[in-house]
């Protein structure tokens, strides 16, 4: 039987997931729909390879999962609650940077 992952190691490979900005866009683009690698590519404006270790970066966090699509494979959230998750999640980080409760947005970029 397979151990549960703790709290603190879920929030941990989320955490290492949202730490480059790329992979937050990836996200933010799957979140409004699936899409293959070729599109994202173009999308996010960087070479395929660059996207295909963000991209196995993030399947190895459990956040996408691949679709076999025919002869191409696709690219989603590998639960939709993720894409609900970083609706709240930027929702709640915006409402703390405009009240200027972040201690480090007035010297410098928070995180």
């Amino acid at each position: 039987m397979m151990p549960v992952a703790s709290d603190i190691d879920v929030l941990a490979r989320f955490g290492r997931a949202l730490a480059d900005p790329i992979r937050c866009r990836v996200l933010l683009t799957l979140r409004k729909a699936p899409a293959y690698p070729a599109d994202l590519a173009d999308e996010l404006g960087i070479s395929r390879t660059r996207l295909s270790n963000h991209l196995a970066c993030l399947r190895d966090c459990g956040l996408v999962v691949t679709v076999a699509d025919g002869r191409r494979i696709r690219y989603e959230l590998a639960d939709e609650r993720f894409g609900h998750a970083l609706e709240h999640l930027l929702a709640a980080v915006v409402a703390v940077e405009s009240d200027g409760t972040c201690p480090d947005t007035a010297e410098k970029e928070c995180c």
